[in-house]
């Protein structure tokens, strides 16, 4: 009699909606073989990141728009320039059952900035902590001495690479974490699996086990049709489109979350000249792009990162199509009788397709934009240094992330080789100013300085597709690398 009871309540439970415990859920990514690790300071896969986000937590997470939210830590102030801040940590177990520690903070932002792990995705960007400096004040507060002021500091640890390890940490393949999952198997290029953490800080996992699988973009819409996945990562905007009238799939999609652009180089001709970085922006026809190469699955940009984010200048009017006005510029500039090279490949969906449709659309002004196709092994690396433009992606991330990654003098992704000094100062003083209202002000000149002047024709933000089964609850959609992205501890099966 009480095990009917028991089970009429279930069933009146997932009729109301309301989340229940148990059951596997199968997550299935782009595989990266052996390069798959589990270190959750060198992560650098899509792959990774879901298994570290399972396996650990950071002090800060980033929200949809990428402000800084608390984590583990639960409140944190600088001092009055932003040259040291307090985290004060919540109260949270490590999976060998051992409280989270201000010491275990100190310890993890040493392993990140050992200088002997070159493969720690976050060391540069908290290459400005001062860890001689740094230092435990009592038992639940950790002060982080920064070596120059750093307004934008918390956002920095809610990017890649900065999870929270405990002090005992030594080997990757036993990973001590406080995450919602604690591992069970892995196998690099094959599979993952994890199960739940009940003392979990933040109240643990609905689902008894998680594994997280490889297999390529058709493969993972065919397993979640036949019921063999619950969550497809990066599904492309064909199956999108097709997956609208399939009962069995739910379609998550973050709209304009990343973005798409053709990057110039500033520092070759006939890119040094701003007139002509102009009039190819003048040239794309953005909503064509979009509704093309995207399916009409994302929106169009206007030569800016970072559409919804903060700080980004949402009062700069929309660019628009002015092929008369283009030619004119590249007239002007001598430019029209010359051919010039766009390098791209396949390392990205849609990178290729943009590339010739962009070349048609620049032939409507006279101009000859030669399409050349590289390997997509090595496209990131080769695009630094071959042709004079090229593809561009970028996934979410701040704009301070972005701008500094991708558009200072001595940023190591500066594809579109933009170098001035007077910005790199700008950008400086935007990272020490406190006041929220003026730091805000300064990052706004320096995307209108890019639109104006800048080699990025941003011409469209990508929604990011992920897919899962219908019986998936307490997933919505949410761009990557936040918070709510990839997130399997509040997920259910109805």
């Amino acid at each position: 009699m009480r095990r009917r009871r028991g089970r009429r309540r279930a069933v009146r439970r997932r009729r109301k909606g309301q989340p229940r415990r148990g059951g596997q859920f199968r997550a299935l990514f782009t595989g990266g073989g052996e390069q798959e690790t589990l270190d959750p300071h060198a992560e650098s896969l899509a792959i990774d990141m879901a298994r570290t986000k399972a396996l650990f937590d950071r002090l800060v997470e980033l929200d949809a728009g990428m402000a800084p939210v608390p984590r583990l830590a639960e409140k944190w102030e600088p001092n009055a320039d932003a040259t040291v801040w307090r985290f004060t940590l919540r109260k949270a177990l490590f999976h060998d059952g051992k409280p989270l520690t201000p010491e275990d903070v100190l310890f993890t932002f040493s392993r990140i900035l050992d200088p002997k792990a070159t493969t720690h995705f976050a060391q540069g960007l908290l290459s400005v902590i001062d860890l001689k400096k740094s230092r435990a004040v009592g038992g639940n507060v950790v002060e982080v001495a920064l070596k120059r002021p750093a307004a934008e500091f918390p956002a920095l640890l809610g990017t890649l690479g900065t999870a929270v390890v405990s002090s005992r940490y030594a080997d990757p393949a036993k990973p001590v974490g406080t995450g919602a999952f604690r591992l069970t198997s892995f196998q690099a290029g094959r599979s993952f699996v994890a199960e739940r953490f009940d003392d979990h800080w933040d109240g643990g996992a609905y689902v008894d086990e998680l594994r997280i699988l490889s297999a390529d973009a058709d493969a993972r819409g065919n397993a979640l049709r036949a019921g063999e996945a619950e969550f497809g990562y990066e599904m492309t905007p064909t199956f999108a489109r097709t997956a609208q009238a399939d009962t069995s799939v739910r379609i998550l999609a973050a709209k304009g979350s990343t973005a798409h652009a053709i990057v110039m180089k500033c520092d070759q001709e006939p890119f040094d000249d701003p007139d002509v970085t102009l009039a190819f922006k003048l040239l794309a026809d953005r909503e064509k792009l979009v509704q093309v190469v995207l399916a009409g699955q994302g929106v169009v940009g206007n030569d800016m990162f970072g559409k919804g984010f903060q700080y980004y200048p949402e009062d700069v009017p929309q660019r628009t199509r002015d092929v008369a006005e283009a030619r004119s510029l590249l007239k002007k500039a001598g430019v029209l009788n010359k051919t010039l090279s766009l390098y791209t490949s396949s390392a990205a969906n849609g990178f290729v397709e943009a590339a010739t449709l962009f070349a048609e659309q620049a032939a409507d002004a006279g101009l000859r934009v030669k399409v050349t196709t590289g390997s997509s092994e090595t496209y990131f690396k080769d695009q630094l240094t071959k042709g004079v433009m090229g593809s561009h992606r970028s996934g979410a991330m701040t704009i301070p992330n972005y701008l500094n990654d991708r558009l200072l003098s001595t940023s190591p992704f500066n594809a579109s080789a933009w170098r001035r000094k007077d910005f790199d100062a700008t950008f400086a003083k935007a990272q020490a100013t406190t006041d929220e209202a003026e730091r805000t002000e300064l990052y706004g000149r320096l995307q209108r300085t890019l639109h104006d002047e800048g080699g990025l024709l941003v011409w469209g933000h990508p929604d990011w597709l992920n897919a899962v089964s219908s019986r998936v609850r307490g997933m919505e959609a949410a761009p990557p690398n936040t918070m709510d992205s990839a997130r399997f501890d509040k997920v259910w099966l109805a």
